[in-house]
């Protein structure tokens, strides 16, 4: 007979100093990612689209499993998740799953960085309850995006929890089928790999988080050559430092054959990621001084040059609507330069009101409050608008249908800017092309991404059909902040002007002080 696994997702990175929380209809919506799907609906949501579902669809069907789909949601990055939100989507899932009873086995899709009203450790409550619901003896396996906060409530519900590699996460459909894979060796029997959790005692701003650049290309290069029949499984997570609460920071999880085996995987990564602490460091620039910077670069460039604002990425929490990175770009006199996104429903609407061709008056961006930041009041030329309806193909997406509403490129001087009415992180070309513009060809580009034209090379993955993405358009990435914000460590999203790191240094001077029973995870020999 087939083993009889249920499947489902719920997934949320909270930023808990942005400006808006997440209810229900953001998961109903998804902020670029599949709609809210219950039962058999759950197929077509995820179909071909990067995430961890679609990887388990892929390799549990090739194992000829009995799946029982459950429930699929996931919503643009925010503050918390709200309670009612919160208690209806986990309810649901979990219904599902006891009615899915008896089972062999449970697969899920989630983030690892939610926090929700009343629940900080939103993955750790929602394994939890699982686990309440399938008993003791049903293998529970997650896969986690590399940006989860694991807390031992997580790692102690389930059997394992198998993280993304890659950042940008071109690898989220290949990290569920890693997941499944695992699975497979628990299912009808009851052996159990040993468990080693490690806790780092610092923050990773998420800028120098990516998985091409030093120091984690050679963390995870190293990570991978520990894993063996004896560490089947092994993740290091840097972790997302906008969740503020108890157990924000990076993690490393070791699964082994015997407990020293998980032990020994475990603290060799954790020494590795100790020892890179002053590496996780790099320069960010004033709006003003980026500019200025990109524009020179520009000059000789045959590709782009990108500047990310990581601190109003909506994929790190923000509203994706202020304005200081605008305005330096037309104070300086910037050309072929575009913006992307620029969340205005507002004057999305005036500016389809108007037409292609319009001359529009418009106060836009900077409807969230952010104190400081205010409207670009200015007169905007309307080039192209759009339901704002496509697929986004690249290697990020992963063929997500995106519905970002009614959208306008609009243009001041030689700034063009994609004006959205729904936030989604700018980490897809079709996200310029659905509204006319050509982000290869432009001189600059300022996206609301933490880590765009970092994207691995040749990454395969996808979908599970083998197919291969093609590499990102950009030949250099700047970092640019606030020049509201402090040289010290800053929240995502508190300065004015849309554009800073998030706790951008992770040196000893700044390192985050944590209790006593933070530290704990971490063995004696690896303590500072």
């Amino acid at each position: 007979m087939s083993p009889r696994i249920a499947f489902g997702g719920f997934l949320h990175e909270t930023n808990t100093f942005a400006p808006s929380k997440a209810g229900l209809d953001a998961f109903v919506q998804g902020g670029g990612w599949p709609s809210l799907a219950r039962g058999e609906a759950v197929y077509e949501a995820v179909h071909n689209v990067n995430v961890g579902a679609s990887g388990f669809v892929e390799t549990a069907r090739g194992l000829g499993w009995e799946m029982v789909p459950t429930l699929w949601c996931a919503a643009s990055p925010s503050a918390h998740v709200k309670a009612e939100a919160f208690e209806t989507l986990l309810s649901a899932l979990v219904e599902a799953i006891t009615a899915a009873l008896p089972l062999d086995g449970v697969y899920l899709d989630l983030h690892g960085a939610m926090v929700a009203e009343g629940f900080p450790d939103g993955e750790g409550e929602t394994l939890r309850r699982v686990r309440a619901a399938i008993g003791p003896d049903v293998p529970l396996v997650a896969s986690l995006d590399l940006h989860g906060n694991v807390t031992q409530l997580m790692v102690d519900s389930a059997d394992a929890l198998v993280a993304y590699r890659t950042y940008p996460h071109v690898d989220m459909a290949l990290t569920g089928s890693r997941a499944t894979t695992y699975l497979a060796r628990l299912i009808g029997t009851a052996r159990r790999d040993a468990k080693a959790f490690r806790q780092i005692p610092y923050l990773i701003p998420i800028a120098w988080q990516a998985t091409a650049m030093e120091p984690c290309a050679t963390i995870y290069a190293e990570l991978a050559a520990l894993e063996c029949e004896s560490v089947p499984t092994l993740s290091f997570l840097p972790g997302f430092p906008a969740a503020d609460f108890a157990d924000c920071g990076p993690t490393v999880v070791a699964y082994g054959a015997t407990q020293g085996d998980a032990d020994r995987a475990a603290d060799t990564v954790a020494a590795r990621v100790l020892a890179s602490e002053a590496a996780f460091n790099g320069k960010v620039f004033a709006p003003d001084d980026g500019v200025l910077a990109a524009m020179a670069l520009a000059q000789g460039a045959t590709k782009p040059i990108v500047i990310s604002d990581t601190q109003d990425n909506p994929g790190a929490g923000g509203d994706s609507d202020t304005m200081g990175m605008a305005r330096a770009l037309v104070r300086n006199g910037a050309q072929r330069a575009a913006i992307g996104l620029i969340v205005d429903p507002e004057v999305a609407r005036q500016a389809h009101e108007a037409g292609v061709g319009a001359t529009i008056r418009a106060a836009l961006g900077a409807k969230s409050g952010i104190p400081g930041d205010v409207p670009l009041e200015a007169e905007f030329v309307v080039e192209q608008l759009s339901d704002g309806r496509f697929v986004a193909p690249g290697p990020f997406f992963g063929g997500s249908r995106m519905n970002l509403g009614a959208c306008a490129a609009l243009r001041i001087g030689g700034v063009r800017l994609v004006v959205a009415s729904r936030k989604a992180q700018m980490a897809d070309q079709a996200m310029y092309r659905q509204v006319g513009i050509e982000p290869t060809e432009q001189a600059i580009t300022q996206n609301r991404y933490s880590c765009e034209g970092r994207t691995p090379r040749k990454a395969s993955l996808a979908n599970m059909n083998g197919r291969r993405y093609s590499d990102p358009p950009s030949s250099s990435g700047i970092q640019s902040r606030s020049a509201a914000t402090s040289a010290s460590s800053e929240p995502m999203n508190r300065s004015s002007g849309s554009s800073g790191i998030a706790m951008r240094c992770a040196d000893s001077r700044k390192r985050r002080a944590f209790s006593c029973g933070r530290n704990s995870a971490v063995p004696p020999s690896l303590r500072r």
